[in-house]
């Protein structure tokens, strides 16, 4: 698949696509075929070098997309009224500046109807941070 790598430390020019091997779906996750991708700070500061990629994490940039489930945990999609081909965004920790991201089910939102993928991708992370904030705390 092609993914956007980041060559070295530095401006947007250390940008370059790659190909990559894709990532393959595990317990609580799907796989989705992204259409678009959020850029968020901290992608402009992993480039630069200032945020390290969490353990465990996609070092390819990119926490925010939109796209349509490919698969996944079909008992986790099923708990959440998700399916293959249905139009989602997520938050991801990583890997979203690719043609194909994982992300855990339970990131994962429908597409408001109205919206373009370009405009869902912008959601995730704030929907989240202010969920978490609001709701959680």
């Amino acid at each position: 698949m092609k993914a956007v790598e980041i060559t070295s430390y530095g401006a947007p020019e250390v940008l370059r696509l790659g190909a990559r091997s894709a990532p393959v779906d595990g317990a609580g996750e799907v796989l989705i075929r992204v259409n678009a991708s959020g850029v968020n700070r901290p992608d402009v500061l992993q480039r630069m070098g200032h945020y390290p990629v969490p353990p465990g994490a996609s070092d390819i940039p990119g926490l925010e997309v939109a796209g349509v489930i490919v698969s996944g945990d079909a008992g986790a999609m099923a708990a959440a009224g998700l399916k293959a081909g249905d139009r989602v965004c997520a938050l991801v920790a990583g890997g979203g500046y690719a043609e194909l991201c994982v992300a855990p089910v339970a990131q994962c939102l429908p597409v408001p109807a109205g919206l373009s993928d370009i405009e869902a991708a912008s959601l995730p992370e704030t929907f989240f941070t202010v969920w978490s904030n609001v709701f959680e705390r």
